[in-house]
């Protein structure tokens, strides 16, 4: 209650001697000092929270219901705690004018949310609307709760709270100036905005200012539960426009400045979820001097690994344009990231790899990107994570990509190369687009110079198998022609072709399927390839003696028989 200013207490002090004087006209009295002071500004109620100067009367029908109530909680709920005899009381206690017993079915409620292990029945919702609506501060605090861990525990369904109409009084006692109340309705909205169908409700319904505003609070809970609850509103891209519009993406990156690490995590969420949409980058880059960037460099840094891990995510949804990723590198963006290369968390080491992968697609970048410390982690985490997907396909990407700076010989000798080469071996773990980032990734090392002398070191013979099978492996286009482009270049060396001897009739057959292959690029690295091969007196025999050398005669006479009407046809166009 606030200070009474000296009008109502003057008011109250000639009650007092009204009373003192037992002044025969002292229930008029009461009325009219009461009335006063309840129209007074100093009293003034406010929205959602008012107090009153005297308990409303008990009607008889309330406490006859109260007391039977308290005799079957004192049973020990013989029938059901939650059957329609509870629930009849339950509903008469919740929409008394009377606090005590709406206090008392609010406690009720948080005793029962703490053991229910199933649903609670949607007619409950009901009960919850009056106590939300309360005006009494303990009620709403008790019941809110009960109504979060209801929710967290999954005994109420996110969308029966939706269809029960209870998002009105929980998005009003978001308004209260009671810090309680605030977190436990931010809570609410945090939770039900988990669900799809709920987001577009909730900002519908005019959730969005409040949670803004309460997530500059001063209160860590509050900001916590806020700042969650827009980071789930921002999955749906249609309330990322409506949050844009009222100025979220300022407040989001000031939040980033919080010594809070859940506030930091939940604003870095948001934003990278926001960052999704490119149509937003450039107010969210705008915020001066590249503020955004440099809190997300900073954040890379954190002891956190989640925090850390959503800076990451968030600035690889920003380097979609050369500008931002050229002016990361110029920003020193490589100390803060190669850390995150070694952490044991998978999920940081896989946005990290897909960050560097964006950052070396920029040609002014590639040479910065060629350092020591990069290569050697880069190559560290492919021996690492040698069945990973996700890492492998995008170090081969980055590696691909370095693959065309004037310092290739930087990555060559580096243990990149045998990274790539391992996680041949497990092919079985690679779907057939990581497969072909790694083989055409080694296919273009190799025909620099010093490449193939440097796989060659680390080949063996099963190794080479690997090469051989994907070769034959056709239908799968690119990893094919690139296992055959590698082995095209190493068969130049004759260590290489021995090892090959006990692969004869496989290399045979895919040769022959490369022959008749639809694309030119097969039938050119079929005939290089078997134009080396030649040169070895085993592999020669084995050829002249096999369907081979048949199916080589048929396409000559073929090419003869083309090249002899194609002569025609030019000649009768001549004339």
């Amino acid at each position: 209650m606030g200070q009474l200013c000296a009008k109502c207490a003057q008011l109250l002090h000639d009650l007092v001697c009204s009373v003192k004087t037992f002044s025969s006209n002292l229930v008029q009295d009461v009325k009219e000092c009461l009335d006063q002071i309840c129209d007074c500004s100093c009293l003034k109620q406010t929205k959602f929270e008012t107090r009153h100067l005297y308990k409303p009367t008990l009607q008889r029908h309330e406490e006859v219901i109260a007391q039977e109530f308290l005799q079957h909680i004192e049973r020990g709920f013989e029938i059901s705690p939650l059957g329609e005899v509870s629930l009849s009381a339950l509903k008469t206690l919740a929409f008394s004018e009377n606090p005590d017993l709406q206090r008392s079915a609010s406690l009720f409620y948080l005793q029962i949310s703490q053991n229910l292990n199933i649903q609670l029945p949607t007619e409950h919702l009901e009960t919850y609307y009056a106590l939300l609506k309360s005006n009494d501060l303990e009620v709403q605090q008790i019941s809110s709760l009960s109504l979060v861990t209801f929710l967290l525990k999954g005994n109420v369904p996110k969308e029966h709270v939706i269809q029960m109409d209870l998002l009105e009084p929980i998005l009003q006692l978001l308004e209260s100036n009671d810090a309680t109340v605030q977190c436990n309705s931010c809570a609410c909205i945090m939770i039900l905005a988990a669900s799809d169908t709920n987001r577009e409700t909730i900002a519908s319904a005019g959730g969005v200012v409040p949670l803004l505003t309460l997530s500059k609070s001063y209160d860590p809970r509050v900001q916590q539960y806020a700042v969650g609850a827009i980071f789930n509103l921002t999955q749906s891209e249609w309330v990322q426009q409506i949050l844009c519009r009222q100025g979220a993406l300022p407040v989001l990156t000031l939040l980033l400045e919080s010594p809070d690490s859940e506030v930091q995590y939940y604003s870095c969420a948001a934003l990278s979820n926001m960052a999704t949409n490119s149509q937003h980058h450039e107010v969210m880059l705008q915020t001066g001097d590249r503020f955004l960037l440099r809190m997300l460099l900073f954040l890379l840094s954190s002891s956190v690994d989640k925090v850390s891990n959503q800076a990451c995510v968030c600035l690889r949804n920003l380097v979609t344009s050369e500008s931002v990723q050229t002016g990361l590198i110029a920003m020193g963006i490589l100390p803060h990231l190669i850390p995150l290369l070694h952490l044991n968390s998978v999920e940081v080491q896989q946005n990290s790899v897909i960050l560097l992968r964006m950052l070396s697609q920029h040609p002014a970048n590639q040479d910065a990107l060629v350092c020591h410390e990069v290569l050697q982690s880069v190559g560290k985490l492919l021996m690492t994570r040698k069945t990973d997907p996700v890492i492998i396909g995008h170090a081969a990407y980055f590696i691909k990509n370095l693959s065309y700076s004037k310092n290739i010989r930087r990555v060559i000798e580096s243990p990149c190369v045998e990274g790539l080469l391992q996680a041949i071996h497990g092919v079985e773990y690679l779907d057939e687009e990581v497969l072909h980032c790694v083989i055409s990734c080694l296919g273009e090392l190799v025909k620099h110079e010093g490449g193939s002398a440097r796989i060659l070191e680390l080949m063996d013979e099963l190794l080479l198998s690997c090469l051989v099978r994907l070769a034959g492996q056709v239908e799968q286009t690119e990893p094919s022609f690139h296992a055959a482009v590698m082995i095209k270049h190493l068969i130049e060396h004759g260590e290489v072709v021995h090892l090959l001897k006990c692969h004869i009739s496989k290399i045979q057959q895919y040769l022959m399927r490369y022959f008749t292959h639809q694309e030119t690029r097969f039938q050119q690295l079929g005939i290089s390839t078997l134009c080396v091969l030649q040169k070895d007196t085993d592999f020669s025999s084995a050829f002249n003696q096999s369907q081979l050398k048949k199916h080589l005669d048929q396409i000559c006479q073929q090419t003869e028989e083309m090249q002899e009407l194609l002569r025609i046809a030019v000649g009768s166009m001549d004339t």
